[in-house]
């Protein structure tokens, strides 16, 4: 099916939602089903005492979790803080924590301690962009200095009164949690369910398909049991094979059956080109090692430039490390979210 669907379904019993793209599954979410902290959800905590070694201090946070909160100056054991959970943590680790605070709509963010009016620079309209700017100061006229403001990229197309009751709520809730510090741990500000999500991070599709068996229909169900398989079809029958240890990612490219002399750099290039989609579906980060099909060495420029090209796209916290000297290709990925397999014990 060519053009683009957004696909709001359940999915194992889970509120869920999809984005296909000419029959491909881009995005994914589907909700956890347990008391853990998923990231944007943003709590009032009490602080630990700092950890040598470490740089940083735990936190206590609702419901007996534990947080680590790096940024720690000017800080003191036992005070109340605002902080704002910013990844997942492995099983018995403690959640990664930021006090730089963000509410986030699908039109307007709102940054405390991060002033400024501020406009997408996707909105290349300079009449637009002005107007955008009028109804920014307008909504933010006698706010806190220290709060910022950033238009996102969905006002280029919205309506001037959805902008600006959008911006006028998200400014309402920020002054309300930044007022409410003091207390026991508890969640202010829920993390976006699924549905949520999609329509609030989610560029407009040409279709959308909100009622249920929608899944089906688009044959999302097919595309979530592939990612949870390790090979990945490759064109001219190449694969690549993405397993998860405890300790890293490792991917294998494979050529399959075809043998012409520039097999092993097509199969490479596709998985570069794949691969980013892939792990940010199947949910993994951290160390990822890739053992490519062998190539001529002479070629390695090919595939590093297709390296950050996959990877600016995707638009991910991507480090890329280099060539190990056995030839393998490391990389590290932020985890921004939980492994597809974890989600769906």
């Amino acid at each position: 099916m060519k053009g683009s669907v957004i696909a709001l379904d359940h999915f194992r019993g889970r509120e869920a939602a999809a984005r296909m793209v000419d029959g491909r599954l881009e995005e994914l979410l589907i909700a956890l089903d347990d008391n853990r902290l998923p990231p944007e959800t943003l709590c009032r905590g009490k602080l630990g005492r700092p950890v040598k070694g470490l740089g940083g201090a735990f936190v206590d946070l609702p419901g007996g979790q534990s947080g680590f909160l790096r940024q720690t100056n000017g800080l003191r054991p036992g005070m109340s803080l605002l902080v704002q959970v910013t990844g997942l943590a492995e099983a018995g680790k403690a959640v990664p924590l930021n006090t730089r605070l963000m509410f986030k709509s699908r039109y307007a963010i709102i940054t405390p301690d991060a002033p400024g009016l501020n406009i997408s620079r996707q909105i290349d309209d300079a009449e637009r962009s002005q107007r955008l700017s009028q109804l920014a100061q307008e909504a933010m006229a006698g706010a806190d200095p220290s709060l910022g403001l950033i238009l996102r990229s969905a006002c280029d197309a919205a309506e001037d009164e959805t902008v600006l009751a959008d911006i006028v709520h998200m400014r309402s809730l920020a002054e309300a949690v930044l007022a409410d510090t003091e207390g026991a741990p508890e969640i202010l500000v829920d993390a976006p369910a699924p549905h949520h999500a999609a329509w609030r991070d989610w560029a407009t599709p040409d279709s959308l398909d909100d009622s249920d068996g929608s899944f089906a229909r688009h044959n999302v169900d097919e595309a979530i049991d592939q990612l949870l398989q390790p090979e990945v079809a490759l064109p001219n029958g190449a694969t690549m094979v993405i397993e998860t240890t405890r300790a890293l990612i490792a991917v294998d490219v494979n050529t399959g059956p075809d043998t012409s002399p520039a097999a092993g750099l097509k199969a490479n290039i596709a998985s570069v080109r794949d691969l980013p989609r892939q792990v940010r579906l199947r949910g993994i980060g951290g160390q990822i090692v890739i053992d490519f099909a062998p190539f001529p060495k002479k070629e390695r420029q090919i595939l590093e430039q297709s390296l950050r090209a996959a990877f600016r796209q995707d638009g991910r916290d991507v480090t890329l490390a280099g060539w190990t000297p056995l030839g393998n290709y490391e990389l590290t990925r932020k985890r921004d979210r939980m492994p597809l397999r974890q989600v769906l014990q």
